[in-house]
């Protein structure tokens, strides 16, 4: 199996070695992306929430800021923004803007470069393409060279050898495409989650937040 596939790579010509490259970027991207999101998503919201819901119920600042300074992700980093705030004495309409600010740098980190998958996936259709074009182009001139009662067998070897390169490309985008339908998903999940728990926490904080004070 592997001889084969060697062998097929190498019939596919020069374009076989683009569709390898886009194949190594595309795994590397995704395999980024997916430690990446599950540094983000570490924190179980619930549990987060309800310890930190504990604390702001005994005015215990410190420790709440402590709580968010455990792990570093979205959610905590937000929390802890509109949590130093209020350590601040400052408005509710700054504490808002605090977490806002912090929600503008992290949120996007989430979704960052994973359209890119898309774009790799299409790449290495195209160039598949590009390749098995410029391979039959070459097979219909080197047919035109040789005798009639070979011309049906040398068309057909060569058109085979030439769709190695489309072949190897889809091969390589189908996964590209499936990763990247799964990274957009899991990335829309985590987005709504920290949107909410942001939220939550904010309002709570808030309608408590003369236990602060004591």
């Amino acid at each position: 199996m592997i001889a084969k596939s060697i062998a097929a790579f190498q019939q596919g010509g020069f374009f076989m070695w683009p569709i390898l490259f886009i194949s190594f970027m595309g795994a590397a991207l995704a395999i980024e992306r997916v430690r990446y999101m599950r540094q983000a998503s570490a924190v179980r919201k619930e549990e987060f929430l309800n310890q930190l819901n504990q604390l702001v119920l005994q005015g215990n600042l410190e420790r709440c800021i402590a709580l968010c300074n455990q792990s570093q992700t979205p959610l905590t980093k937000i929390v802890r923004a509109g949590l130093m705030a209020i350590a601040s004495r400052k408005s509710v309409d700054e504490v808002q803007t605090a977490m806002d600010a912090v929600a503008l740098r992290e949120i996007p980190k989430i979704e960052k470069r994973t359209s890119l998958l898309a774009m790799l996936a299409n790449m290495a259709t195209l160039v598949g393409l590009l390749g098995t074009t410029s391979g039959m182009i070459g097979a219909f001139a080197a047919v035109a060279t040789v005798a009639a009662s070979e011309k049906a067998a040398k068309l057909a070897a060569e058109i085979s050898e030439a769709m190695n390169c489309t072949a190897f490309g889809l091969l390589v985008a189908i996964p590209l495409l499936g990763a990247y339908g799964w990274l957009t998903t899991r990335g829309t999940e985590i987005v709504d989650d920290v949107h909410e728990a942001a939220v939550a926490t904010l309002n709570f904080i808030l309608s408590n937040r003369d236990k602060f004070a004591r």
